[in-house]
């Protein structure tokens, strides 16, 4: 709420509230679609989400600026107990009664409920319920630095992120995903051959374009540098999980590398509660890349 100053010391005024009443609609909005609300109608509507317009049994505009602070804030505390009974109701429905819990950290308790209070979003608090439910069963597996990530997380990056974890893979027996790019020829008779030694696929085809990668890089879910696994056995084959799918190839010389971008820490630790489904586009175009320089299993 912002107030006006003083512009005397005999007359002390008082800017008046923003009311909800709207404005009168002018043609254009008569003749626009009712489904779609007008930015000033938005606008009101987030004053009395904020607790700054008038409602049923409340108008701001007869209220001192100390009751209007005070229903503003009791507005919010109530948010926020919906918000942690929500996560709370969620997350005993992910927790098992067949196995044994333990003790939460005292500290780790109370900074998840301090965080996880502000999360408004139904599929964001799905996210915080299943992180609650594994901590109590297996502690440790969530880090508060990763909660804090979490809090930072739209809508919008997480779907992304669940892009990114729609064509992640394990690489041979390694726990962690990887997003396989391509791979590199580092020497040998071909390498001389082709205008270039990198050969990989454009993500974007399979909607991860690299401002989404930026994205989840500025996150802190992913790495921003590409990595290389170091050029592979030629008698060895290699293979990629994907859940119930993998491609299995053996190199076909001893120059060959998989390039990939790899997970932080905290995007590790996001990736166990994310149960994408593997992009089957993907899956086949990565293995027809492989088959360039790769044999079949």
């Amino acid at each position: 709420m912002v107030e006006t100053q003083e512009p005397s010391k005999a007359a002390v005024k008082t800017e008046k509230p923003v009311t909800s009443e709207p404005a009168a609609a002018t043609p254009s909005t008569k003749n626009s679609d009712s489904s779609q609300a007008s930015a000033r109608q938005k606008a009101l509507q987030l004053g009395r989400i904020l607790g700054l317009a008038s409602e049923a049994h409340y108008r701001p505009s007869t209220a001192s600026i100390t009751e209007r602070a005070q229903f503003r804030v009791q507005k919010q505390l109530n948010q926020h107990q919906q918000n942690l009974e929500t996560i709370f109701a969620l997350a005993l429905n992910y927790t098992p009664s067949d196995v044994t819990g333990v003790e939460l950290d005292p500290d780790w308790r109370y900074q998840f409920f301090k965080m996880a209070e502000q999360i408004h979003n139904r599929k964001m608090q799905d996210l915080w319920a299943r992180i609650l439910s594994s901590e109590i069963v297996n502690p440790g597996q969530f880090s508060l630095r990763t909660l804090a990530v979490l809090t930072q997380l739209t809508q919008r990056e997480a779907q992304m992120f669940e892009k990114a974890l729609a064509i992640a893979s394990r690489f041979n027996n390694e726990s962690r995903f990887k997003l396989m790019t391509g791979y590199r020829l580092t020497g040998g008779l071909k390498h001389y051959f082709r205008q270039s030694s990198n050969t990989g696929l454009n993500l974007s085809q399979f909607g991860l374009p690299y401002s989404s990668i930026l994205t989840l890089v500025g996150a802190g879910i992913l790495h921003k540098s590409e990595f290389e696994t170091g050029v592979l056995d030629s008698a060895s084959p290699i293979s990629l999980s994907f859940g119930v799918e993998v491609i299995k190839r053996t190199p076909r010389n001893k120059h060959l590398l998989l390039t990939y971008y790899r997970f932080t820490p905290v995007g590790d630790e996001l990736c166990q509660l994310l149960h994408a489904t593997s992009d089957k586009n993907y899956i086949a175009a990565l293995g027809q890349l492989l088959d360039k320089d790769f044999s079949k299993q």
